[in-house]
């Protein structure tokens, strides 16, 4: 399958191509699932750091569509990886409810980066749904030992069983319900961060993945209002809300 026009833009900079085999599969939730994959040799060339993303290439009615996940437990020795998918209508999620062991598909790494903020922060806010919920885990192992308060916004009641790895004595997981197209999650944020913050914000970071539109709210607030420093915020839309 040609990649169409994105392919060549991701070409242009620098993407490189790879194809991955199905291993096996998992469900997870009826409304999430888990492809086990080998990577045709991706790791090996490209190394691997904390929330790495890559795009795979779907058949949308013939035409190529790309979309971005974040891989969950990389073994570059083991050439493996697995992508988690929440499950909705698309072909994304089309693919992964069939996958299974020897099925291949076409993948791009482009774009991903990710550097563990240096100094750490005294504190971690981290603030997603299940759409980031592989990012987070891999955000959250690459700072274990720093305290984080997650808000994990659940859109289905079955999202509050999703494998958050979360569990340290200084980890404090509030699960939101999605309402009013992520304004309700706005709502949970203004009222709880600024008493979190404390005195100086540059000690902490805010890390903020959810559908794009609350994102950016969220990313605005978070900077103008509460007096957070660039460097010490990082917001990727991961979803648009139809």
């Amino acid at each position: 399958m040609g990649h169409g026009w994105e392919g060549v833009v991701l070409k242009l900079f620098r993407g490189k191509d790879f194809a991955f085999t199905v291993t096996g599969a998992e469900q997870v939730t009826e409304r999430y699932r888990r492809v086990h994959l080998a990577d045709g040799g991706m790791l090996g060339a490209t190394g691997v750091h904390p929330t790495m993303w890559v795009r795979l290439w779907f058949d949308s009615a013939g035409k190529p569509h790309q979309r971005a996940y974040t891989l969950v437990d990389p073994d570059p020795e083991a050439g493996t990886f697995s992508l988690e998918f929440a499950l909705h209508d698309g072909c994304a999620s089309d693919w992964a409810r069939k996958a299974g062991p020897g099925d291949t598909i076409e993948a791009t790494v482009q774009g991903t980066g990710f550097a563990v903020p240096d100094p750490l922060p005294s504190r971690l806010f981290v603030i997603g749904d299940p759409a980031s919920l592989p990012a987070i885990n891999s955000l959250l192992g690459s700072m274990p030992e720093t305290p984080a308060t997650i808000w994990f916004e659940t859109p289905h009641e079955s999202d509050a069983e999703l494998p958050l790895r979360a569990d340290a004595p200084h980890h404090e997981v509030r699960h939101v319900p999605r309402r009013d197209g992520g304004a309700h999650l706005v709502a949970e944020i203004r009222a709880a961060l600024p008493g979190l913050l404390g005195g100086d914000p540059a000690q902490a970071y805010v890390w903020i993945a959810c559908d794009t539109a609350t994102t950016r709210a969220l990313a605005s607030y978070v900077r103008k209002e509460l007096g957070v420093p660039k460097d010490r915020v990082h917001s990727l839309g991961y979803w648009r809300s139809s």
